[in-house]
């Protein structure tokens, strides 16, 4: 790894462990009982910290590993404090572990993709080149805070499995075990097989349509989805009068639906002009046969 690449991954970790240890500092000081006001609060404190190096490096990407990063010590805050001693370890300990593999993989992905303090994401210079001088507001509440509320309801399903749900480890705690780690799988197999293509393709314009993809226009993101809906399926073995909770993987799919695969299709379609008969064959994100 070049000298550049390992002072811009300095960089990025001292923005982490900043955000980490001021949302500790912040939990510890503010008072409030109950551990989800507190996590909010703490999540919320992490991401303007982030925030704050993302406006001083003139770069809105330190942003993005916060989305795999956050939920791992919010879960293990939860599992720490629980409500009632009677919850069950076995739902907790594999709850963690799936969150944890989950995170880890999605931002070692991140790493290993990763260009340096110089690149940002192509959808923040979109940005900055529609709102000019507003851009900063729209990286606040667009780019930071609005992805850490969405992620944070998202974590909800969590709660009840690691801090108040009683109920004993069922069938519905296999279906939740089933889902979640096959979901994992499929977007760490996406992810690779993209990877593969990028590293071995040297057709100009050239679209990947085999294995995930040959079933779906985006098999990563519908991995991304299933996760959080495997997440919600432990909330419901957990304590079922938690079943609310499906407001978070609901807000994650149509964040991803309506505003994140849009935006990757239109630029498909603009840079790549075999995507177009691709998308008339291949089904967006739910995974199917080709027509």
């Amino acid at each position: 790894m070049s000298r550049p690449m390992l002072r811009a991954f300095a960089t990025c970790a001292v923005a982490y462990l900043a955000a980490g240890a001021v949302a500790v500092g912040f939990g510890a000081a503010i008072g409030w009982e109950h551990p989800i006001a507190v996590a909010a609060g703490a999540d919320v404190a992490a991401t303007l910290v982030v925030f704050g190096f993302s406006r001083a490096y003139d770069n809105s990407s330190f942003y993005d590993p916060y989305w795999s990063v956050a939920p791992i010590p919010i879960a293990l805050y939860w599992m720490l404090v629980p409500e009632t001693p009677a919850v069950s370890v076995g739902r907790q300990t594999l709850a963690v572990a799936l969150v944890s593999l989950w995170g880890v993989r999605l931002t070692f992905n991140w790493a290993r993709g990763w260009e340096g303090l110089g690149h940002e994401d192509w959808r923040y210079v979109d940005l900055r080149q529609q709102h000019g001088r507003a851009y900063w507001w729209v990286s606040a509440f667009g780019l930071h805070l609005m992805p850490t509320l969405i992620v944070f309801v998202g974590c909800l399903s969590l709660y009840p499995a690691l801090a108040r749900g009683t109920a004993p480890l069922g069938p519905l705690d296999a279906l939740a075990v089933l889902v979640t780690g096959g979901a994992i799988w499929i977007e760490a197999r996406a992810d690779k097989q993209l990877r593969g293509f990028v590293a071995s393709n040297r057709t100009p314009g050239a679209i990947l349509s085999n294995g995930l993809w040959s079933l779906c226009r985006h098999p990563n993101y519908f991995g991304e989805m299933g996760f959080w809906w495997g997440l919600y399926l432990f909330a419901l073995a957990a304590d079922p009068s938690w079943w609310w909770t499906f407001v978070g993987p609901l807000a994650i799919t149509l964040m991803f639906r309506f505003i994140s695969l849009p935006l990757i299709e239109d630029r498909m379609l603009a840079r790549r002009p075999q995507f177009a008969a691709h998308a008339e064959r291949t089904p967006m994100v739910v995974p199917w046969f080709p027509r």
